[in-house]
């Protein structure tokens, strides 16, 4: 159970602070920022800050292709995701507090299909790139993991501007529509594409792994 607390902790730390970048660089209150860089970068961080005690997952659909993958326990997956929704819920009440977020974003509309289609694909591309570059014992005691796996969030934000809400996470999901910046219907959209993509990327792992 202490070992269980301790990895959840890290998950809701490094869950608390993409999520709370994300806030602070989409509405810097005037200043000049590249979210997208921002927010890939401090995945990277938290990627390699907690890595060797959670995985560094910080994502529920991650936990969930870890755990189809064999990476991640079960009965560690509810604990998990609940921290990283606690993070994420948490982060976004505080940087909608600190960062005047504009009266126009709830207004926020994607095409619904475009939309799943753009969100199921990097969140797959996500999660696909944990599971080969942080679990598989072909690459097991690399350097690059973080690297790659907030590199893939910068592309996907910068491939996906304007078409979807670039979440690739139901914990930022979460956070987004805590915040106030997106519609209902789309974000429900959004978290079963998360998770249905973090799903299909394990199924395509097991068949691809040489594990």
């Amino acid at each position: 159970m202490r070992e269980t607390l301790k990895k959840c902790l890290v998950e809701l730390v490094g869950t608390f602070f993409l999520v709370f970048t994300i806030g602070c660089a989409l509405f810097p209150n005037g200043g000049k920022t590249f979210p997208p860089m921002a927010i890939g970068f401090i995945l990277m961080v938290m990627v390699y800050a907690g890595g060797h005690i959670s995985g560094g997952h910080y994502n529920p659909a991650v936990s969930l292709a870890a755990a189809i993958r064999g990476a991640l326990n079960w009965r560690d997956f509810v604990p998990y995701i609940v921290a990283q929704f606690i993070g994420g819920a948490l982060a976004a009440l505080l940087a909608g507090y600190i960062v005047a977020i504009p009266p126009y974003a709830n207004e926020t509309s994607y095409s619904m299909i475009p939309m799943i289609i753009c969100e199921f694909l990097f969140t797959f591309a996500l999660c696909y790139t944990v599971l080969h570059t942080a679990t598989s014992e072909d690459t097991k005691g690399n350097s690059y993991f973080g690297l790659a796996i907030g590199a893939v969030v910068l592309v996907g934000l910068l491939a996906t501007d304007g078409t979807c809400y670039g979440a690739f996470n139901p914990a930022v999901a979460l956070g987004i529509f805590t915040m106030g910046i997106t519609q209902t219907k789309l974000i429900l959209a959004t978290l079963l594409t998360n998770f249905v993509a973090g799903a299909a990327a394990a199924g395509v792992y097991k068949i691809t792994s040489n594990d």
